[in-house]
Formats: structure tokens, sequence, C-alpha cells
């Protein structure tokens, strides 16, 4: 056999024994007499000892050894003299008596240590080499983790793992599809899905009540730290349920995660926020509840001054930076210019600084200390503290709004990604108009419930119309969502027709779906999570990449396989598809 035990499981009780290692070599350090090999597998790190004791077959074979080379050695169990306290088998060495190099290696061309030398670039192109260091397998480790937990809890409680097709037709709403030609149908489609969303809803109509599925799903669209073109949801549907059973059964699936991946306990219900709630004290669907700093309207209180920023404002809206008073010139300008940046939009930056001299600001040519201290208390703003004001139109200041406080939540350390604030965001509108193309648009999906109370506004008052949809939120981050589904007809093709489809459309895309309805279809509602985010989220990062083995860079390409790339004319030509020539 090639090894008796792995790099990671020798300790003090192994003394003695006789065992074979194989692995990959970390480093070698030759001390004249003595040589030491850190002998590396996915399980850990064992030291190697070639000495003066050893034949000249071994010590010319660990003479040769380089980085990275692949060997396997066979030796006895010591108890170590200088002991390594930084790793689990820092007690202990192996004496070699036989040392077999498996495989040579070229010198990798970044160390592959937790703090490497490699770039981004370069490792993305030897991945394989970057999914060595220890940060990287740690964050697959944890992944693998929780694909566990999900399972055994998913499966203790009814639901079945069912897998749905990844050639599908393309859908017209949401994301761009990828799109698949098909060579036995000449100048047709099958896309790749963005969800298994109506399939996993006619696993409802076929009587299967618990689905879920650990599923890849694609997207076409821009990348951002958390989006791939690729990626893996948690896919979950229910039948015979309403909203609050769908809550209950995955907060309590949200806590397993937590306790039994990282050892954290929640003792309470996770809070409840309406969407509009949300976006009026914190600018933002996913709030980040790790701490306050909510939002203030102080537009009403702040007009008629002659100062026509805030005159002319839709909102004006505040926050209050706590103990910030003692902010240098220097550092509110650097806000100022953060605020202006295009990714955040805002036309300038007003503050008020209440210190032991009293009240100042940048706007007290147009207010007086009593109005400025009025507009503090309002604020619920304390000596030490420094009140800054966003104002414009509603919608890009409240969420310029919230990328501030993020920043001030950053810059106070008021972001521990150890620390976790899970709620519930519920209550969202059902539609969202689009000023471009002058309709509506499905803030979910198009299978997305109404709630009943508001079914009837759906012809006179569409965008009052409230979704019967909820998200899971944790630090600012989406990690999940879903909704009641629509399971009957009539208001199905309702809906479709608020979102634009002819009837013929609706058929062409849908058909299948709603013929499926008239066999009798149960009452369903389901959830998706980004399992990515989910893992990034335990792992405390802002990026997915880390935790999905081969990613795509930032334009969409695998550069270390070099995809996507062009395709030979020949193939091109079975499936009955001309490129078009560029201009």
């Amino acid at each position: 056999m090639y090894r008796t035990h792995t790099c990671g499981e020798l300790r003090l009780a192994n003394l003695s024994q006789e065992v074979t290692l194989a692995g990959w070599v970390q480093r070698v350090r030759n001390l004249g007499g003595m040589t030491f090999i850190d002998l590396r597998d996915r399980y850990g790190i064992t030291q190697l000892v070639v000495d003066d004791s050893c034949s000249a077959e071994v010590k010319e074979a660990a003479s040769s050894l380089g980085r990275e080379f692949v060997i396997q050695a066979k030796g006895r169990v010591l108890e170590r003299s200088s002991k390594n306290n930084k790793i689990p088998t820092g007690e202990i060495e192996i004496a070699v008596s036989a040392l077999n190099i498996l495989n040579a290696a070229d010198t990798p061309p970044f160390t592959i240590e937790d703090n490497t030398d490699g770039g981004d670039d370069l490792r993305m192109r030897y991945r394989y080499l970057d999914l060595r260091r220890n940060p990287l397998k740690e964050a697959l480790m944890l992944r693998h983790r929780m694909a566990q937990v999900t399972r055994n809890f998913l499966s203790g409680e009814n639901f079945m793992e069912i897998e749905t097709p990844y050639m599908i037709n393309s859908t017209p709403e949401g994301a761009r599809d990828f799109l698949v030609p098909s060579r036995l149908n000449p100048g047709k489609f099958y896309a790749l899905p963005q969800s298994p969303q109506t399939f996993k809803q006619l696993l409802m109509v076929a009587g299967y009540d618990r689905y879920f599925q650990i599923v890849r799903c694609f997207r076409d669209e821009d990348l951002r730290a958390d989006r791939q073109p690729e990626f893996t949801q948690i896919d979950c549907e229910m039948s015979f349920v309403e909203q609050e059973d769908v809550l209950n059964i995955f907060e309590r699936f949200a806590k397993t995660l937590f306790k039994e991946v990282l050892g954290v306990e929640f003792d309470y219900s996770f809070p409840r926020m309406s969407w509009h709630e949300a976006m009026e004290k914190y600018g933002s669907d996913k709030p980040d509840l790790r701490f306050g700093m909510e939002f203030n309207n102080i537009t009403e209180d702040v007009k008629g001054k002659d100062f026509v920023v805030f005159d002319s404002a839709e909102y004006v809206g505040a926050i209050v930076a706590e103990g910030c008073a003692g902010y240098t010139r220097k550092q509110i300008d650097q806000l100022t210019d953060f605020v202006k940046r295009p990714q955040v939009g805002a036309k300038g930056l007003v503050w008020i600084r209440l210190d032991e001299n009293g009240i100042k600001s940048s706007i007290d040519k147009f207010y007086t200390p009593e109005e400025l201290s009025a507009i503090a208390t309002k604020c619920g703003a304390k000596s030490g503290d420094l009140i800054l004001i966003l104002a414009g139109d509603r919608k890009h200041t409240l969420a310029a709004l919230n990328v501030l406080r993020l920043e001030m939540g950053d810059r106070l350390g008021l972001r521990d990604p150890k620390k976790f604030a899970p709620l519930w965001v519920v209550d969202f509108p059902l539609l969202e108009w689009d000023e471009e193309t002058q309709r509506f648009y499905a803030m979910h999906h198009p299978f997305t419930s109404p709630k009943p109370e508001d079914i009837e506004y759906m012809d006179s008052d569409p965008g009052r119309v409230r979704a019967n949809a909820y998200d899971f939120c944790c630090n600012g981050v989406e990690v999940g969502g879903g909704s009641v589904r629509i399971f009957d007809s009539a208001l199905q093709q309702k809906m479709f027709k608020l979102l634009g489809f002819t009837p013929e459309q609706a058929e062409a895309q849908f058909g299948f779906l709603m013929n499926a309805f008239k066999f009798g279809a149960p009452p369903h509602a389901g959830i998706a999570f980004g399992f990515d985010r989910f893992c990034s989220l335990f792992g405390g990062s802002d990026s997915i990449r880390d935790y999905i083995a081969f990613p795509k860079n930032n334009q969409g390409r695998d550069v270390m396989v070099d995809s996507p790339t062009t395709i030979d004319p020949a193939q091109l030509v079975d499936l009955k598809i001309k490129l078009v020539e560029e201009e």
C-alpha cells in the first residue's frame, strides 16, 4: 500500500510504530548531517527526518527533493525533541528508513503556503496548485460539511432529493440564459436553468410534497464578488403549506447549520421585517443588523431655510456615527469623496458635529444652533456623535445612505464576520415598474403569489400589491429567498397579463405548467438558498470564489482550461450555425 496513515494522523500514541506516509514535499531543510522534510497531504503535515544513520539510497533521494515532489516515506514514529505546537502532529516525527520519489515536480509558480506570493490571476491559472493551500482546502471542507448537514436535515424532514434537467426551455424573465444549440433540431436551442423553478412546481403537482436538490444553476449576467455564471442552490419546495410553515422549517434549518458547522446557537426567533421597513430604516432589502445606525427621515424638518440642496430634495436622510465627533476635516473630506463616487452617486455630504464645544455643522450659516440641535434630537444623537446627511431623490438617496452606513460600519469595526445577525424580510412588492420599457416586471418571478388581501388591487393598482414572498438575510447578504406559489390557473393568467405576456406568449413559454395545474395542483411554496453565498458567509469572506473548486474570473473566463473558446468550424456546420462576421 502507498500509505498506512495520513500526514495529519500520527500522535504520541503512535510512538515506535512503523508507518508509511505519502504526499507532497512542503519544504526541505538541510542542516548538514540531518535533513528535515515537511510532508503534506490534505489532512496535515508530518515532519520526516533523514540523518547519518539512514542508508545511502535514502540520503541520495532526500538530497534530490524539491518543493511539491510526490514521495512515499517509510519509518518509525519518534517523539520530537523540539516540538511544534502550531500543528497537530507537532509532537512527533518520522525517522525515515526508506524514501521513494513517486513523481518529481517543477518548481511551482507561487509558494504553496497559507500566505502565498501568487496574485489572483496567476493562482486562477494554476488553480489545482492553489487548491493545495490550507485556506482553500478549509473552504472546501466547510462547503462539504454544510452540504452534509443540509442533506441530513432535509432528509430527516421527509424531503426527497430529486434531480431536474439541465437542458430546458429559455425563459424571458430574470437574467439572460446560457443557450445550448441542438444538433438534432437545427435552429433550436436549449437553455441552461437559472433555477429549477417550474420543474419543482411540477413535482408538487406530481405529489412529491417535499423536494430538495443541491443544484447547479446558470445565469449569463455581469459578475461581482458574490456572483458566478454557474452557481449552486439549495433548492426546496413543499406542498400544503403557507408562508409560516416555510419560515418555521427553514429557520430551524438555518439554526441547525449554524450550530453543527460553526457551533453558533440562537436562542431566539429570527426577527422579521417588512420590505418597506427595511428600505425606510436601512435603504436595503437585505439590511445588516450587526449594528444600528438606522436612517432618520428629516425631510420635513430641514426645509424652508433657503438651503437649496434640502429645499429641492425629495428625501433627506441622516445617520448617526456614534463617537465620531472627533473626525478631522480630512476624514470628513474622505467620506465626502466616497459618497460622490459613481458607484454611490451622492452629490455631496452634510455633517453635524456634537462635542464639548457645542454643535457645529457644514450648513450652520443656514441653520441656527437651536435648529441644528432639534435635528440632532430628532436623530437621537448625543455629545460626541457625528451626524451624516444625504439628500436627493428618494430611491437613489436611500441607496447611497445604505452604502455610507455600511462604510461607517466597516470603519468603526462594527461588521465582525464572526458575528451573525439573521433575519427574514417579508412583504415585498409583487411587481416593480421599469421606466425604460414602461411595464411591470416580477420582483421575484412570475409564479409568486400575491398576498390574498391584495389580489383585489391587481387590476386597479398593481404597484400596491404585495408578494407572498420572503428572503433570508444575514449580515447584509441575501442568502436565500422564496415565495408561496400561484397554483390557480386563472390567477396565473392574470399575472402573465400584468407582466405583458400575450395569451399566445404565455402558452408558448409556460403552457406545460398551466396545463399541469388543470390536473390538480396543491397549494405549494418554496425557497432556495445560494449555497456558495451561504458558505462564504460561514467562512467570513465577501467573495464566493474560494468556496468553489474551479470558479470563473471577473470576465466569466476559466483561465486554467481557457474557456470559453472558439469552436471547430466543423462543429458549427453540424449545428447549422453561421457566425456573424464583425464589421
